[in-house]
């Protein structure tokens, strides 16, 4: 089958599996990019340091060092840095494919291979790698041209700085498409992840949940009848006495409810995370509606409580809520609760920084012990028709120097693998140009760090014209 290809590269395959790499070799074979393979990491790190390929597909489960060691190592060396890497998991491998995205990976793939999203991928994220690639050769080409242009005139400096300005805005304006794309890409691909899997364990769950009203209802009346089995035949044959005993059937009368109770606790728990993953996903944002802030905000708090609970360095964080009584936002209710996750998840990034700082410090009786804390508290001004939203926490603080490059896109203070440098830069084009609002901070190193948000209940696309 011959397909129209717009881009063209070299494409390294990894993966232990001779079916898999059959499939995926098959699917891309009439592209016209060049194919290489290899069957584990170390071999895929040679191959890449040597070959330089366009694009990774790169395997999780392999022999000897796996998917996110091969890829740790391929992102720490500069000759691979820039390759972009697609990782291929099964479905059910969330985990694995959010620690994948952490570590630097651009997208995933599943299994089984569907040949049409293998290519469609590859040809996205193989678009994207080519676009910077031509950028960085252009910038360099036309730096070239004005120190040639500088050294043969001093007249045409005036020119110079003209052609210049034009060259940062055309860079800016392509990092700001690549920027949006590999957002996009990401979000869309996570977004139908959590919803599918969400769909898929609902109906399950809500079968088990359905039962267990029965099951409880059952379970009474057979501690019912055993009650009138005692109370007709309280003197039971020798056999019947000693399976009494040995079974402790009073223990039994009394605890299987229990069980029962908590089987049911448990699994509407469990209802109610995956009600918040779907409404955390949800993709029908074509337009603003109205939105309930604080749901938003809960059902993310759901979804991070694995990150809020303590584990061996840090006891549990705390979360303080301050909610007033707010009426329902007109807003893009996907985003906004994108904009939560971001300012809670640094903030979690930073309390547990902060938390490594001072638990040196305690060790060497230089500080007291602290209790991690995130502050949420939100308002209503009625006067201006806006809501505020404020995330503050306890954590490490930031210097004067991050504070300063904040705001600019691609800047991280975490380390290679784990932070995009997206977040707040997304974060700020979702409240400023897609909500008309307003965010800023306040933070001090040692300190933690405050966040405001305000947004108009009403977008000014839906306010009526005077």
């Amino acid at each position: 089958m011959n397909l129209p290809f717009m881009e063209t590269g070299v494409i390294l395959i990894v993966d232990d599996n001779p079916n898999n790499l059959e499939v995926l070799s098959e699917a891309l074979i009439d592209t016209g990019w060049e194919i290489l393979i290899a069957v584990n990491g170390e071999g895929a790190i040679a191959q890449a340091e040597y070959a330089c390929p366009n694009i990774i597909l790169l395997d999780v489960m392999m022999p000897g060092i796996d998917g996110f060691a091969t890829c740790k190592r391929l992102k720490s060396n500069p000759k691979t840095c820039d390759i972009p890497i697609i990782f291929m998991t099964a479905l059910s491998e969330t985990v694995d494919k959010v620690k994948g995205l952490n570590l630097g990976a651009v997208d995933y793939i599943t299994k089984p291979f569907e040949q049409e999203e293998v290519l469609a991928r590859v040809k996205t994220h193989l678009k994207i790698y080519n676009l910077s690639q031509q950028l960085q050769t252009q910038n360099q080409q036309l730096k070239q041209e004005i120190s040639e242009r500088l050294a043969v005139e001093l007249q045409l400096q005036k020119l110079t700085q003209e052609l210049e300005q034009r060259v940062q805005e055309r860079t800016f304006q392509l990092q700001q498409a690549q920027i949006n794309l590999v957002q996009q890409e990401k979000m869309s691909a996570l977004g139908e992840l959590v919803a599918g899997i969400a769909h898929e364990i609902n109906n399950p769950v809500n079968f088990i949940l359905g039962n267990l009203n029965h099951a409880s209802e059952y379970t009474q009346n057979f501690i019912d009848l055993l009650y009138l089995y005692q109370q007709y035949y309280p003197e039971p044959e020798v056999e019947i006495a000693q399976k009494i005993d040995e079974i402790d059937l009073d223990f039994l009368i009394q605890d299987f409810p229990q069980i029962i109770s908590s089987m049911h606790k448990g699994t509407k728990r469990l209802a109610q995370m995956i009600h918040s993953l779907r409404h955390f996903s949800r993709r029908d944002d074509a337009a603003a509606k109205p939105t309930d802030i604080h749901e938003g905000i809960e059902n993310t708090l759901l979804i991070l409580q694995y990150r809020l609970k303590a584990n061996p360095e840090r006891p549990a964080i705390e979360v303080i809520r301050e909610y007033e009584s707010l009426p329902l936002v007109e807003c893009f209710p996907g985003p906004i609760n994108q904009v939560f996750m971001n300012l809670l998840a640094n903030a979690i990034d930073a309390i547990e920084e902060g938390m490594g700082i001072a638990h040196w410090g305690l060790e060497q009786g230089f500080c007291q012990p602290i209790t991690p804390k995130i502050w949420i508290r939100t308002s209503l001004k009625a006067q201006s028709s806006t809501v505020t939203i404020q995330i503050a926490d306890n954590g490490i603080g930031m210097t004067e120097e991050v504070k300063q490059r904040l705001s600019e896109p691609m800047f991280t203070t975490k380390p290679v693998g784990k932070g995009t440098g997206l977040g707040l830069s997304i974060t700020r084009q979702i409240i400023e140009e897609k909500h008309d609002g307003a965010i800023w901070f306040v933070s001090e190193a040692g300190e933690g760090t405050q966040f405001w948000i305000e947004i108009p209940l009403i977008r000014k696309e839906s306010q009526p014209h005077s």
